[in-house]
């Protein structure tokens, strides 16, 4: 007979009213948190050390955990690989099978147990110490047999789990991950972890684009610029609008430095004034020393300039200032980085 209530049992069950539901779920939500704020006043010379050791190894960090100390392991190794530390999970039962072979003495193997007693992590101890592999424990008995063996014992003990029935893994699955990014943050500070190294290896995310992609990328090289010079008339500048495609023209003198740009905001504001436009000359109603900025900064720097000065194409030079390419806010919606 199933000890799993049948479909029909289940639908007579009594549907708990809103305030029940959400009074629960406020509890769940305050154990944890007071779970964590508990355990900050309890990080001291075993989490320095643990920190020291992981930034120490010539090798990679190995973390592993089995059931729900598992998930946190995968999701800490993660977290230590995008932020500067090489490391990832191995499952602990696999690792007694053949995936020990990955691990080597420069290594560093993190175990992830509540109980502390986690029958496959102890099974492996004897073979990562005949290696030479430093052992960091993270659980939540500190007299527990994992916790005597390591090198660093961790304690992410917590008061009492936010089920009910004080039994299903929640508070000190949470308690594990808090200290898993605790130790993240504390390596990422030590090794100088910038936002860019960040980016590196996250090419395909928003943060990614934005720290990764400069002005070249994105720009119209020069080469496909409309560019007039000064003397140029204002029937020359129009025609040299029609044919880009950036709803401008650059003004350059004879050495290609730019000198002003011409927009169709410019010309809708000429054909207010019902100007000749054989007679006046681009110079006359051209927008001199416009915004510029160079190809090798980065794209967010163009989207902050345009931003800041209300403009929606701006002119790329070089080191002289002299016309490069240009780009528009199109361009860097295009590119994701807006």
């Amino acid at each position: 007979m199933s000890a799993h209530p049948s479909a029909d049992t289940a639908n007579n069950f009594a549907e708990p009213d809103t305030d029940r539901i959400l009074n629960l779920a406020r509890g769940v939500l305050r154990t944890e948190a007071e779970a964590l704020l508990e355990l900050a006043p309890r990080l001291g010379d075993a989490f320095v050390q643990a920190v020291r050791l992981l930034l120490s190894t010539q090798g990679r960090v190995i973390v592993s955990g089995m059931g729900k100390s598992g998930h946190i392991a995968r999701k800490m190794a993660a977290t230590f690989a995008s932020t500067g530390t090489p490391a990832y999970f191995v499952h602990p039962a696999e690792a007694s099978h053949g995936d020990l072979g990955m691990i080597t003495g420069a290594d560093i193997f993190l175990a992830l147990s509540y109980s502390g007693e986690s029958e496959e992590l102890l099974n492996i101890l004897p073979v990562l110490r005949r290696l030479g592999t430093q052992v960091i424990a993270l659980t939540g008995n500190p007299q527990s047999t994992l916790a005597k063996e390591a090198d660093v014992a961790l304690d992410g003990s917590v008061a009492r789990e936010a089920c009910p029935h004080n039994l299903a893994p929640t508070t000190s699955t949470t308690a594990a991950l808090a200290l898993g990014d605790a130790l993240a943050v504390a390596l990422l500070e030590a090794r100088g972890f910038s936002p860019e190294d960040f980016a590196l290896s996250h090419p395909g995310g928003a943060l990614g684009r934005r720290l990764l992609t400069h002005v070249h990328d994105v720009m119209h090289a020069k080469a496909d610029l409309p560019c007039v010079r000064p003397d140029s008339s204002l029937a020359d500048a129009v025609l040299a609008i029609s044919r880009g495609s950036l709803g401008m023209t650059v003004i350059c003198d004879a050495q290609d430095h730019v000198l002003g740009i011409f927009t169709d905001g410019d010309l809708r504001r000429a054909f207010g004034k019902q100007l000749n436009l054989q007679q006046v000359k681009v110079s006359e109603v051209m927008t001199a020393a416009p915004k510029t900025i160079r190809a090798d900064k980065l794209a967010v720097e163009a989207v902050a300039l345009m931003e800041k000065y209300r403009i929606n194409q701006l002119i790329v030079v070089d080191a002289q200032g002299a016309l490069a390419g240009a780009l528009n806010m199109h361009d860097l919606f295009k590119a994701k980085v807006v």
